[in-house]
């Protein structure tokens, strides 16, 4: 089961959507029968660490960490990936509506490769800031003697929240966030960043 911080977080990502769902409603105009948008695909690459903390308010994560070690993997650990990013935004204006497809090689610097992948579904306000959440799927884990959730299978999966910034320069999206993945057998703390550009469409 989920310790009461992981609790707290998913309750508080949860109020944030919900609210700015009732924000976005509360602006729409009755008389409309549809809504103009405005949809953009971006990709690029994104660079990061992760960090699995070793504390006591985080006590499962000391299986986490041990597997590490074993490994002689430390617990700061380098990612590289890929960005995908489709965007859908109401021409009239507000928050976007964005959808983040992230994969990542992590470990390069430990002479192994763990790969996983990040599924994450989320708000973008006008002025740049954003926040989402989703699926993580870490795979390989295996290798590391301890896959995180105590039943020996090369597939982890995990919840991700994210919130961060996206700083907008004449089409280039340079994205900075933060990254929390938690289950049953750990947490996993990343921040990353990049650059992402592509085309833009009206819808």
């Amino acid at each position: 089961m989920f310790n009461k911080l992981t609790k707290s977080l998913i309750t508080a990502a949860m109020v944030l959507v919900v609210s700015q769902a009732f924000a976005v409603a509360a602006q729409s105009n009755d008389d409309e029968d549809y809504v103009n948008i405005k949809t953009r695909k971006l990709n690029g690459p994104r660079i990061g660490l992760t960090f699995v903390p070793d504390v006591k308010y985080l006590r499962r994560n000391g299986d986490l960490v041990n597997g590490l070690k074993e490994s002689d993997i430390g617990s700061i650990i380098s990612q590289f990936g890929w960005h995908f990013e489709w965007i859908v935004t109401p021409e009239g204006g507000g928050p976007s509506f964005v959808t983040q497809l992230v994969p990542f090689f992590g470990g390069v610097e430990y002479a192994t490769v763990i790969p996983s992948v990040s599924l994450v579904c989320g708000i973008r306000m006008p002025k740049g800031f954003e926040f989402g959440l989703g699926p993580n799927v870490l795979f390989n884990f295996k290798e590391l003697k301890n896959d995180g959730d105590g039943t020996g299978n090369p597939v982890n999966t995990a919840l991700i929240m994210a919130i961060g910034k996206s700083i907008d320069f004449s089409g280039v999206s340079i994205p900075l966030n933060l990254a929390v993945a938690m289950n049953n057998g750990g947490t996993r703390i990343s921040f990353v960043f990049g650059y992402a550009m592509g085309g833009r469409r009206s819808g």
